[in-house]
């Protein structure tokens, strides 16, 4: 908890220089009446305002602001990442399709997740994600998630599914369910990895799941483009995830405050 605050409050004199200050609570039901200028409270950090009310009240709210946790500025990270090319025609709302060439996995067309490493803390509330089938198809295909993270996988097609995933960083199979199942099935995914899903039923659905030891992470445009914001000063590497066997990456020293850099991966 950050350190308490000193406020300044300030009682108005009445009747000019050499008047005697009227008590606090004399000023208090005055105001009530609607008479005599009321007391102003100045609190650090913010505005300054004038308090209707019991003095001892007014400083009570005054001392549990001088606690509420400090808005900082954050810098954001903007750049393009050269993506490789596709035959694929970009349209409106492109679907992407996972697509295995030499043993390697990729989105078809492609796109990159970018993300900073380091150490950060774990969050407060655990973070929830959907995956879901729909169409015969995992949406979204690519699904960038933190160590932690609880996926539903809830099934919008009027027909039976089977997700399953035998990589490392995490095995499971959910069995066949329907679309009414209650409650949706889910799994924590608490490795980071890379997790490839797939259906039991429909041999060609196919999705990724990028589990990240970071909160700070976003997934380019089909153009490459992105921008990653909320970002904590200091020296970071940010990487490029394009595919299962590459991983980009650039060191970046992050300025305090609200800046915007531009790193580019060419």
């Amino acid at each position: 908890m950050k350190a308490a605050t000193t406020c300044d409050f300030r009682i108005p004199r009445q009747g000019g220089r050499g008047a005697p200050t009227p008590r606090p609570d004399a000023i208090a039901r005055a105001n009530l009446r609607g008479e005599g200028t009321p007391p102003t409270i100045a609190c650090p950090g913010f505005p300054t305002f004038t308090a209707s009310m019991r003095p001892a009240t007014a400083l009570l709210l005054c001392g549990l602001l001088s606690f509420a946790p400090a808005v900082t500025a954050a810098a954001t990270i903007e750049g393009r990442v050269a993506l490789p090319k596709t035959r694929a025609t970009p349209v409106v709302n492109q679907r992407y399709e996972i697509v295995t060439k030499s043993g390697v996995l990729s989105t078809d067309p492609p796109v990159a997740v970018v993300y900073i490493e380091g150490v950060f803390p774990k969050p407060t509330v655990q973070p929830v994600a959907t995956l879901k089938q729909q169409d015969l198809t995992f949406i979204p295909s690519l699904l960038p998630v933190q160590v932690g993270t609880r996926i539903e996988f809830p099934n919008l097609d009027d027909t039976y599914h089977n997700i399953f995933s035998f990589s490392p960083p995490k095995r499971f199979d959910l069995g066949r369910y329907r679309s009414d199942e209650k409650p949706v099935p889910a799994q924590v995914f608490d490795v980071a990895g890379l997790v490839t899903l797939r259906c039991d039923i429909h041999e060609h659905m196919r999705a990724l799941i990028l589990v990240l030891a970071t909160p700070h992470f976003v997934v380019t445009d089909p153009e490459g483009r992105f921008k990653l914001s909320g970002l904590p000063a200091g020296r970071h590497t940010l990487k490029a995830w394009i595919d299962s066997r590459t991983t980009r990456e650039q060191v970046v020293a992050v300025p305090a405050g609200d800046t915007t850099l531009r790193v580019d991966f060419p």
